[in-house]
């Protein structure tokens, strides 16, 4: 039985190499955009050309930015849109300093632990009115546009609410997601058919979708400002809508919604200054991956290799189990930010690693999850890293009648069991899966970047470090690489890891390594969830920008 997996494995890797790679050991599908003045680099071409039309006009990288997140609620809902929340990091290039904003809703005042453990509900669910939280997106916009905008809002939105009505074609791919959510959700939830449907039918590859409850939605924002989403007919509605449909979100709950600008943290690896926000997300995983991972030294350690992929999911393993345990609202936490990503700490979880064998983790010592990302740099120096979410693709299957948005399911990701640090309580923020990267070198702006894709996220950002730091690759090169996801850890609602998990690979992996890895111990197998990721970067010397886009998904950098 095992030599028949292995044989049918390597029929597979061999396969599947050779139709999806190019030559040699260089994966680039493309090579990287160059430009001098703008770049743009999102999930959609058109929501991308938007941003640099904006950008032309003599916005700034927010400006520009805002216009493209817009754009993809309405083009990609599968991903993203005002009924979710919002993270940021950004480059400000007069004062030479980076801000992080966390755009992240709380959960309804009138829902309490107590309501789940009456009806015997042990996990908050996917769907429906219970996991629905305020939504940030809307309130992130205008925090980030009175901090570092200069167009009116009414010009940025403009685009979407023009294509809005007039309509745009769909991709093949956001096609297919919508066709997969949409019938689910058509079966069990109003207002869904009225919304995403065209002509009452699922959207084909190339139809023309239009939104004209969005348009007017994105109009009133344009006009009323934040305040005519979160304190006008657009919450009342909302509100009225999840308790009809037996949720508790209510009006006075997004009338009293902010957003915080918060400090980013960082850890350096190997001369690279890697900047993350603090939780509730989890990008500080990354941070800790990248500690423990700093111990190896990869330069003689080939991509792709046995041990290569080895040390980064044992690495994964071991601080997976931290944020289920410590990972939440920060007004929550119980552990300090600054032990968790101490070097000291690092080493301690390094030294548990066995070189030859997967092991089985637990969190260390006490003492011590559909999204899209975007990114914009403009003429000025300005970047911004945005990641943009309803969680679960479009969310909570909530439409409130004649809007034209979901609201999130972001609720779902509490923890139901008590005292934890992300137990579910009233006007909490929940563990969020979605975050915006960025990284400095010697105090300049070095690269914005993300990696969309729930539990893979941190991994992600940390392969796409790897690959430009430790191994050589370019920007667009360290996107197409083939990739590899690590699954069943302990999960941040209290799922519990039951043993050394599995490691998921992309095609691309040489067989020989891939068996010196299942002879290590790891259950390896296909098909993970392998995000979606955009880049730009920074040349300070030529001054000039790279960019970066996902060739697994619609992506599209552009520049001028």
């Amino acid at each position: 039985m095992k030599n028949r997996f292995l044989f049918l494995l390597l029929i597979a890797t061999t396969f599947i190499f050779a139709q999806d790679r190019l030559t040699g050991r260089n994966f680039a599908s493309r090579s990287e955009v160059i430009g001098q003045h703008g770049m743009v680099a999102s999930s959609q071409p058109l929501a991308t050309q938007i941003g640099i039309d904006i950008l032309k006009k003599g916005g700034t990288a927010v400006d520009a930015a805002i216009a493209v997140n817009a754009a993809l609620g309405l083009m990609e809902p599968t991903g993203s849109g005002i009924g979710g929340d919002l993270f940021a990091i950004v480059w400000d290039a007069k004062t030479k300093k980076l801000y992080g904003l966390n755009a992240s809703g709380r959960s309804p005042k009138a829902l309490t632990l107590d309501y789940f453990t009456k009806n015997n509900i042990t996990h908050i669910p996917p769907s429906g009115p219970l996991p629905v939280s305020v939504p940030g997106c809307v309130d992130g916009w205008f925090e980030l546009h009175n901090k570092f905008g200069k167009l009116p809002m009414q010009d940025i939105l403009n685009p979407s609410i023009k294509y809005a009505e007039e309509g745009f074609p769909t991709t093949e791919l956001i096609a297919y997601y919508l066709q997969v959510t949409i019938n689910k959700y058509m079966k069990q939830y109003p207002n869904i058919k009225e919304t995403y449907t065209v002509d009452g039918k699922l959207p084909q590859k190339g139809d023309i979708i239009k939104n004209q409850f969005l348009a007017n939605t994105y109009k009133k924002i344009a006009k009323g400002g934040r305040d005519a989403f979160y304190k006008g007919d657009i919450a009342r509605e909302s509100a009225k809508f999840i308790q009809a449909q037996g949720g508790f979100l209510a009006y006075e709950d997004f009338a009293t919604h902010h957003s915080d600008w918060i400090e980013p943290v960082a850890t350096n690896y190997r001369g690279y200054d890697v900047w993350e926000l603090p939780p509730n997300g989890q990008g500080m995983a990354t941070l800790q991956m990248l500690n423990i991972i700093e111990g190896y030294d990869f330069s003689k350690i080939p991509f792709g290799s046995a041990q290569h992929l080895h040390i980064v999911n044992e690495a994964k393993k071991l601080v997976f189990e931290d944020r289920a345990k410590y990972y939440a609202d920060s007004d929550f936490m119980k552990v300090s930010v600054n032990d968790l990503l101490s070097k000291e700490y690092a080493t301690e979880r390094r030294d548990l690693i066995n070189p030859d064998r997967a092991g089985t983790f637990k969190a260390g010592k006490e003492s011590n999850g559909g999204t899209v990302y975007l990114t914009v740099a403009d003429k000025e120096g300005n970047m911004i890293s945005l990641i943009q979410s309803n969680y679960r693709g479009m969310g909570s299957g909530m439409v409130p009648p004649k809007l034209g948005f979901m609201l999130q399911d972001r609720g779902e990701c509490f923890n139901l069991a008590e005292g934890t640090p992300n137990s579910y309580a009233p006007q909490k923020r929940p563990f969020h899966t979605i975050i915006p990267g960025f990284v400095t070198k010697d105090g300049q702006p070095f690269m914005s970047f993300g990696v969309m894709g729930g539990d893979f996220q941190p991994q992600g950002h940390v392969q796409i470090l790897m690959n430009l730091i430790d191994f050589g690759m370019n920007l667009q090169e360290a996107g197409d690489a083939p990739r590899f996801e690590h699954i069943g850890s302990t999960d941040f609602t209290g799922e519990l890891s039951t043993g050394k998990g599995e490691i998921l690979i992309e095609s691309g992996f040489d067989f020989e390594e891939i068996n010196k890895l299942i002879k290590k111990g790891h259950k390896v197998g296909f098909g993970g969830y392998y995000g979606g990721y955009q880049a730009i970067m920074y040349d300070a010397i030529r001054k000039v920008y790279f960019g970066a886009s996902e060739s697994r998904k619609d992506g599209a950098a552009a520049g001028y």
